[in-house]
């Protein structure tokens, strides 16, 4: 599959961002604006929403403070006591105002939206890196020094992430285990057998050692009721693209910095297991977008990987995007 953006739009709309941050009605109508332009797009993905409240929405909903400031995504406010990160297991999250900005945002969409636009999951994070958000920089030295304090951090935040996926899911009428993702983009795809979606970015910076005493098996964990997840993460860390490709509960990846990898060892690993792609994936210097293209195409076929392309390079009309379509399921096939 390949999903051809339409133009050059910016993953993230950030003008005007702290109104529209406050106000779900403002906030779908910047999405809908995104969206629309997608609608018959020569793509293989789906138009889609979602309420883009940042990587601070579920640390948010278990009471740490946050900034939201013109032009940028929310900021983290001070990290939580161990005292506070102990009460979190008694927060009422349905209480919570992010989680209610979110519900609010699904309501509108259910009242004025557009049945061939779909609705999806905020960015709820991972495990690992849902805990640094709430404990800051401490972690990595309780890693060594206090391992067994890390252990109950991650069961807090493990118990909370799956309260509010559940109520996130419940209230899109998804099932467990299907589910439709965009990653921030406004073109997304069905997923029908993996309802949860998974961002590690802080993993990036732990030894393999210790990702598989203290981030696997959780984010095994998290998955495990969802039956399986999308999985991004930023960062360069080979080890754990392996591991996520050995996991039978990862349907798809994501990497953020795909430049930082060889593209043929990551079709490669993806091959072996049956691991989706879903991802950017890099270009080579002054690459048009047909040598791109076809580069990308004799690797599928070579590897016989699966991948489901967002381009790094593409064209700017709607004529050229239909052939770079049709080029790639040519060159694919």
């Amino acid at each position: 599959m390949i999903l051809i953006p339409t133009g050059e739009m910016a993953q993230y709309d950030t003008e005007g961002y702290p109104r529209r941050f406050e106000n779900p009605e403002l906030m779908w109508e910047a999405e809908m604006r995104r969206a629309r332009a997608v609608l018959d797009w020569p793509t293989d993905g789906v138009p889609t929403i979602r309420p883009n409240l940042g990587t601070i929405f579920i640390p948010a909903i278990a009471g740490q403070k946050y900034v939201v400031q013109e032009g940028q995504m929310p900021w983290p406010g001070e990290e939580l006591s161990r005292e506070a990160i102990r009460c979190i297991s008694n927060v009422d999250v349905t209480n919570s105002k992010l989680l209610r900005l979110a519900l609010r945002f699904y309501d509108v969409h259910r009242s004025y939206g557009s049945d061939e636009i779909v609705a999806y999951h905020p960015d709820t994070q991972g495990i690992f890196s849902i805990a640094h958000l709430l404990y800051g920089n401490q972690i990595f030295l309780d890693l060594v020094d206090d391992p067994e304090w890390v252990c109950e951090l991650m069961n807090i935040v493990l118990d909370l992430h799956g309260r509010v996926v559940r109520i996130v899911k419940s209230h899109l009428g998804e099932r467990s285990n299907t589910m439709i993702h965009g990653h921030g983009t406004p073109q997304g795809v069905c997923f029908p057998s993996a309802g949860v979606r998974i961002s590690e970015d802080t993993a990036t910076t732990v030894s393999p050692k210790m990702m598989e005493e203290f981030v696997l098996p959780y984010l095994e964990r998290a998955i495990a009721p969802f039956d399986g997840a999308f999985v991004h993460y930023c960062g360069r860390h080979p080890f754990l693209f392996e591991r996520l490709c050995l996991s039978p509960r990862v349907r798809a990846i994501d990497l953020g910095n795909p430049e930082m990898y060889d593209t043929r060892w990551l079709l490669e690993k993806c091959a072996e297991t049956g691991t989706v792609l879903f991802s950017l994936v890099a270009s080579a210097e002054g690459e048009n977008w047909t040598d791109y293209i076809g580069r990308l195409a004799r690797l599928i076929k070579e590897t016989r990987a699966r991948l489901i392309l967002r381009p790094a390079v593409f064209p700017k009309t709607r004529g050229d995007c239909a052939r770079m379509h049709d080029l790639w399921h040519d060159w694919t096939c």
